[in-house]
């Protein structure tokens, strides 16, 4: 299918355009870009006329807006997911926003089974990092969102994550990105891991367009009110005060808890890419924004320093409460978090004076109703040929409930 992606990278002091066109004759790129963060916002759209008119591309030729959306600098990011929206909004298309980490790792050729750790300069003696891999399909895993660590916990980070499991313990490691440059005593540290050294990229607008050509072919657009920028600093500096207090960099973020709040509209995207993976007929964007509409249900997400690990959507009835949805990304699960997403929806049910949890579930779903199982749950019966299946046949639903006076009571 033929395809003209304009994507923006302003996630450092270079802000960069890229128009990626697909047609019979393959792929294209034509690029622009300009040095100083200062003006990106005066810059930026004055320079995608300046692209398109380069390419002989009419804007209303476009098929999708793209954005590197960070982490990185604040300004920059807010400039390219403003403009992105506004061209998205005036045109009628989706925005695909796209890992500025990601694209930073995806500036090479990957090598299958490698773990890709992406560090890249936050300043104030900072990183951003996260860690990827690239699989047997010719697509990238997150293994890892991006998290914010003080320099000199990188190291430290990525064994903690061999020991969770996030990476496994044999698999070859390389670590990339501008910190290499920045922090000198980094990649000695790397080395004397055993681990490769990689070149200190940053996300590109090419990279950024291959990208999010992927993920507009694997429908992963989203309407333009719902394109946020990825933010992962709490603050955006701190006080000399606070410094000296060892508040500099994010020395938390080896161990900051999970936490459970409300679903917002600037999650629906990463909760999008969870459902497409745990589910074989997902909800929607406009699904999921119905739901954040309508004050009888009751959505959640469990996130870590904001990057969503799972989410859960209940449905209110006048004496009871359905579980419509409950959803854990691939590499969070099996660590207890559908539990405490469990525990969090009962606890607003018992607010709202219920008396009854019901769901249903795929009678195929053995590790789901196992779960379910444990945790108090009663299967009821089944409702025949009710999900379907991707071959055209359907499957069982088994319909399971739960007293709420006999879980307070357990």
């Amino acid at each position: 299918m033929d395809a003209h992606i304009l994507a923006l990278e302003t996630s450092s002091n270079l802000c960069e355009l890229t128009l990626l066109s697909r047609t019979q004759a393959g792929i294209s790129l034509v690029e622009l870009s300009h040095e100083g963060s200062g003006d990106h916002a005066e810059r930026l759209l004055p320079m995608a006329e300046q692209l398109l008119e380069q390419a002989g591309v009419d804007r209303h030729a476009l098929t999708a807006i793209a954005f590197g959306q960070g982490p990185g600098g604040f300004t920059g990011l807010r400039v390219a997911c403003g403009v992105a929206q506004g061209m998205a909004f005036a045109l009628g298309l989706p925005v695909l926003p796209v890992s500025s980490l990601l694209a930073a790792a995806a500036c090479g050729t990957p090598i299958e089974g490698t773990a890709y750790v992406v560090a890249q300069d936050a300043r104030m003696q900072e990183v951003y990092a996260a860690v990827y891999s690239w699989t047997a399909k010719g697509s990238w895993s997150v293994l890892q969102s991006p998290v914010l660590l003080d320099a000199a916990q990188v190291t430290t980070w990525i064994v903690r994550l061999q020991a969770e499991g996030l990476i496994a313990q044999q698999q070859p490691i390389c670590v990339l990105g501008d910190a290499l440059e920045q922090f000198p005593d980094l990649a000695p540290a790397v080395l004397a891991q055993g681990w490769e050294v990689g070149q200190p990229w940053r996300a590109t607008g090419a990279s950024v367009a291959h990208l999010a050509l992927h993920d507009l072919d694997e429908g992963r657009g989203v309407s333009p009110d719902l394109a946020m920028p990825l933010y992962v600093r709490e603050k955006v500096a701190y006080t000399i005060q606070e410094r000296e207090q060892g508040l500099g960099g994010n020395p938390a973020a080896l161990d900051q808890p999970l936490q459970i709040e409300a679903m917002q509209a600037g999650h629906v995207s990463a909760v999008l890419d969870i459902e497409r993976c745990v589910e074989t007929h997902p909800w929607t964007a406009g699904n999921f924004t119905d739901a954040l509409g309508n004050s009888a249900y009751c959505s959640r997400i469990i996130h870590k320093q904001g990057q969503v690990q799972g989410y859960a959507i209940w449905l209110q009835a006048p004496d009871m409460i359905e579980l419509l949805l409950i959803g854990v990304s691939p590499e969070q699960q099996r660590r207890g978090l559908a539990w405490q997403l469990l525990d969090d929806g009962l606890e607003w049910a018992r607010q709202q004076q219920l008396e009854r949890v019901v769901l249903e579930v795929r009678a195929s779903n053995a590790p789901a109703i196992g779960l379910y199982q444990k945790y108090g749950f009663k299967a009821d019966g089944l409702r025949k040929n009710y999900y379907p299946l991707s071959d055209g046949r359907r499957e069982d639903a088994v319909l399971m409930s739960l007293s709420l006076a006999s879980k307070a009571g357990a």
